[in-house]
């Protein structure tokens, strides 16, 4: 499958299949995300990768899923994801475009787990003193995102978009995803 062809794949995940990710493809993961762009070629950007079992149960309990379905969002047991990836921002560096940096770095992690077959859900939303106690991260490092990562155990459909951008799973638990066409978005030449 070629980049535009998983660009075209790429949905979020939120029930995973229970089969454990090796730590060789994890660290595959997180490779690319080291060779990203990087503003100024700075590289502020850390990694901590989650697999350990018990880990995995407390991370787990710091994010938040799905807002507009909630609680149908969240992962039920059994489905949880298999790994998570933790980026971080080294504010000892100059890190005032560490959310540039992260936006690149993720898209690049994302495509390289669908090319390996595994799905990915970039979290935000995170309990970030209690993620930080879980995972002893010092204060210099500013917790940016959680990757969850998994087999995928759904296949989200893509929808266009109609009066909302809010996703929704129907009666049989599909997820659906509304996304703006084309024509809407985009401009040649200027704004006409």
């Amino acid at each position: 499958m070629n980049v535009y062809e998983l660009v075209l794949k790429r949905r979020s995940i939120r029930r995973f299949r229970p089969i454990p990710i090796p730590l060789e493809t994890l660290k595959k993961i997180v490779n690319a995300a080291r060779l990203a762009p990087s503003a100024a070629n700075l590289q502020p950007l850390k990694y901590i990768i989650v697999e350990d079992e018990r880990l995995r149960v407390a991370v787990f309990e710091t994010l938040s899923w799905a807002a507009y379905i909630a609680p149908a969002g969240t992962p039920p047991e059994g489905e949880r994801p298999m790994a998570y990836i933790v980026v971080l921002c080294d504010k000892n560096t100059d890190s005032r475009y560490c959310q540039i940096d992260m936006g690149f770095a993720v898209e690049n992690m994302i495509l390289v787990a669908l090319s390996e077959g595994i799905g990915s859900c970039p979290i935000a939303s995170i309990d970030r003193g209690r993620l930080r106690q879980i995972l002893s991260i010092p204060e210099y490092l500013e917790i940016l995102l959680v990757l969850a990562l998994g087999i995928p155990g759904e296949s989200p459909r893509l929808e266009e978009i109609s009066d909302s951008v809010r996703y929704w799973r129907d009666e049989e638990g599909i997820h659906h995803v509304p996304k703006r066409p084309l024509k809407d978005i985009l401009f040649i030449n200027g704004f006409k």
